[in-house]
């Protein structure tokens, strides 16, 4: 039987698969889209049993080649690039794609476990998991958004378990190939590193410089999270995924740069002394996102504790130090 991970050469998916594999877990399938070739090393450190193209899954899975052969499918694939404006492909790709794997899953009567995102939240200001909170800005969190719709409908029909993350901002290993989509935390690393200094948005919706609130979750808690849901098949739902508390920009910053300090012996410092110094800078606020841009997340994370998820979040500072001395040990610097 296999467990099928889709976006597996992915920041999410080839962590879901390194978690797989630590578990004893290999007979694994990776799915993805390999047009960014340089995807392939965030899984040169996993074992699979084969890789798929999404088009020949699709393919082979309305095909009947993996009837009754699958455990779990972990479902990651889609566009997140929130400045997509290609809604063709979008909707194509993240809406429909997705739906033909539920399918397969409710057919198959396998557990399956998917990708959603608090971008269906739009400017909030409630984080809820419910239809009056959801206003999505963007083509990218409307497919997210139809297709948690389209659960919601079949919900009273399901055959086994169906589970939807919404993932808040992810920070974390294996997220190199991003680009600007990337991390803020990757960014901070690699531009203070590079340049001595950081660089991040002046204040906007009436948030001072740097100011702006997100709910930053680690990888390696979004793991421990999709990992619990496959010891409890019992368990459905749509469910937030954040720490339940928002920090700054601003802390990330700090963070990012107080554990490049210590590194070096370096004194810790505060956002005013950082400021003094111009370790942290301020550039405009971009007019391509103005009324695109959520500058307050906070999952309200109620339901997941409800079904009994009792382990606690790393915060921006813990879970950032961890990342800068993991990024630090893979460029050969620590």
């Amino acid at each position: 039987m296999y467990y099928i991970v889709t976006g597996a050469m992915g920041f999410i998916g080839s962590n879901l698969v390194k978690a797989l594999n630590d578990r004893g877990i290999k007979n694994v399938i990776a799915v993805d889209n390999l047009k960014q070739a340089d995807k392939f090393r965030n899984l040169v450190d996993c074992d699979i049993v084969d890789y798929l193209s999404k088009e020949d899954f699709i393919d082979q899975l309305n095909g009947g080649l993996f009837d009754g052969a699958v455990e779990a499918i972990l479902h990651q694939g889609a566009c997140s690039d929130t400045m997509e404006t290609d809604g063709r492909y979008m909707m194509q790709n993240n809406y429909r794609y997705s739906l033909d794997v539920l399918e397969f899953c409710q057919q198959e009567e396998i557990p399956f476990l998917y990708a959603s995102s608090a971008s269906v939240y739009g400017m909030g200001p409630d984080f809820i998991e419910g239809r009056e909170h959801e206003s999505p800005l963007n083509v990218y969190a409307y497919s997210k958004f139809l297709f948690d719709q389209i659960v919601r409908q079949r919900w009273d029909e399901r055959t086994a378990q169906i589970v939807g993350l919404r993932y808040f901002n992810v920070y974390g290993s294996r997220e190199q190939h991003k680009g600007r989509m990337a991390s803020v935390a990757y960014h901070f690393f690699n531009q203070y590193r590079a340049e001595g200094y950081v660089k991040l948005f002046e204040g906007c919706d009436g948030y001072a410089n740097g100011g702006q609130l997100r709910d930053f979750v680690s990888i390696e808690d979004v793991v421990k999270v999709n990992m619990h849901f496959l010891d409890h098949p019992e368990q459905s739902g749509i469910f937030n995924l954040g720490t339940g508390k928002a920090q700054s920009f601003n802390d990330v910053a700090v963070a990012t740069i107080n554990a490049l300090r210590a590194v070096k012996g370096e004194s810790k410092l505060s956002l005013e002394e950082m400021h003094k110094q111009e370790l942290i800078r301020y550039i405009s606020f971009p007019e391509a996102l103005k009324g695109k841009y959520q500058s307050y997340t906070q999952a309200d994370i109620q339901a997941l504790r409800a079904v009994g998820y009792t382990q606690p979040f790393f915060n921006v500072e813990e879970g950032t130090t961890r990342y800068v001395n993991y990024l630090l040990e893979k460029a050969g610097s620590k």
